[in-house]
């Protein structure tokens, strides 16, 4: 499982390669593809997926007779990076050329420096009488952010100072005359007078591995959140309970704050559970009655206790690599009680590890999609993930043995039936 995770990791450098490689594992297993612009005619225990902007999807397996609970995953399928601006050739010197990039996210810029990279996104092309979006990865190594030698600004080197983000994390493309878009063209049989505009994306193209003393952890590229992605996925496919309408939902831009139509802050999910709950004859009761009596998991990586810095987590809730999957407790979480003890029994029940993570009070941590999807469908919700070091690196670390655990924990919600049987009070199967 560990080498089909990183298969999965190295044919999603970008949100929208992550969309199509889900596309394509959801068609394979049957799962019908629809569009948000044509009428939905959906039928019982059929799986169904949906897309927006080509960089979100919400897939749905509805059982075979009514149902009363939605049982939701939601990841992300975005990384920081960097990402290429219009007309990005920069020439230098009359022997260089660089790309002009803006950073996405919060990547850690200086471990960006010196390590081959290469492009990836769409173009949105000129047709006779319209405009077609195509997908491109050059998939080479075709860049690198070259560093300055600490003995030409020993102050700036021996005092780790920021970088300029307009100047010092350029990337070299080649020399004099260089062209991204050209070479991003050709790559897909295209002309680059014909390309009205595009995404890209730098990535690390370099393939995850497995290491320590006894294979203990595995390092890769976008683990935050592919990792999470990934699980659900798998989870998904492996089966349900046949009782609820389970869900994956796989957002873009939780890493710029999901401000964005295809973000977890928009109504995509509210829109699809709409129109499955009208879709199977549920009127609007019936969509909230569905919603209140169901879960959604916000699942995306969470912080491991690093062995050089233990003091800048909580002293009594400390998640560690292999320790089994996150439950996040904090005030920029969507968890509480009731569905981190729903979530923690069903893991219990199934033999999955789990371990609580709450900020150091003096070092507050990220936030991710719970809160935000919360604000359009008001679902109970907790957020998970898997310890892991490094995060927001070009190349991060994790335990070997969790993803099986989110794999687990996955499946066992998606197996379990949730029964509401109070403000406070599941019963589970």
């Amino acid at each position: 499982m560990i080498q089909k995770l990183f298969d999965f990791i190295a044919g999603c450098p970008t949100a929208c390669h992550t969309t199509a490689a889900l596309g394509a594992m959801l068609e394979a297993a049957g799962y019908t593809r629809l569009q948000e612009t044509e009428p939905w005619e959906l039928e019982p225990g059929r799986g169904y997926f949906t897309t927006r902007a080509m960089s979100s999807l919400i897939a749905f397996q509805a059982p075979k007779g009514d149902f009363s609970a939605f049982s939701i995953v939601a990841p992300h399928g975005d990384s920081p990076s960097f990402k290429v601006k219009e007309s990005p050739e920069l020439p230098c010197e009359g022997h260089y050329t660089r790309l002009n990039t803006e950073v996405y996210g919060g990547p850690l810029l200086r471990l960006w420096t010196d390590r081959p990279l290469s492009v990836a996104g769409r173009l949105a092309l000129r047709r006779e009488r319209g405009v077609e979006t195509r997908l491109v990865d050059l998939s080479q190594d075709l860049l690198i952010i070259p560093g300055l030698a600490p003995h030409l600004d020993r102050e700036t080197a021996e005092q780790g100072g920021k970088l300029d983000r307009q100047k010092d994390t350029l990337p070299l493309l080649g020399g004099e005359g260089a062209d991204l878009l050209e070479l991003l063209a050709q790559s897909i049989g295209e002309r680059k007078e014909d390309v009205l505009t595009h995404d890209l994306y730098l990535y690390v193209r370099q393939r995850g591995t497995q290491l320590g003393a006894k294979g203990e952890y595995i390092a890769a590229p976008r683990l935050d959140d592919l990792e999470c992605v990934f699980s659900a996925v798998t989870a998904l496919l492996q089966g349900g309970n046949g009782e609820d309408c389970k869900v994956l939902a796989v957002f873009d831009n939780e890493e710029i704050g999901s401000l964005t139509r295809q973000g977890a802050d928009s109504t995509f999910l509210s829109d699809v559970l709409a129109r499955v709950c009208a879709g199977f004859g549920k009127g609007e009761e019936g969509k909230l009655r569905a919603i209140q009596g169901g879960m959604l998991l916000s699942a995306d990586n969470a912080h491991g206790v690093h062995p050089s810095y233990p003091e800048k987590y909580d002293p009594t809730n400390r998640c560690y690599l292999n320790g089994g999957v996150v439950v996040k407790h904090s005030t920029r979480y969507a968890t509480d009680a009731v569905t981190a003890g729903v979530f923690q029994r069903i893991c219990e029940l199934a033999g999955v590890p789990t371990q609580a993570y709450y900020n150091n009070s003096k070092v507050p941590g990220g936030s991710t999609l719970g809160n935000l999807s919360g604000s359009h469908v008001s679902i109970p919700t907790v957020d998970i993930g898997l310890a892991q070091l490094s995060m927001h690196s070009p190349y991060e670390t994790a335990g070997a043995e969790d993803l099986g655990h989110m794999i687990a924990a996955m499946t066992a919600f998606y197996n379990t039936p949730l029964r509401r049987e109070g403000d406070g009070s599941y019963s589970l199967g």
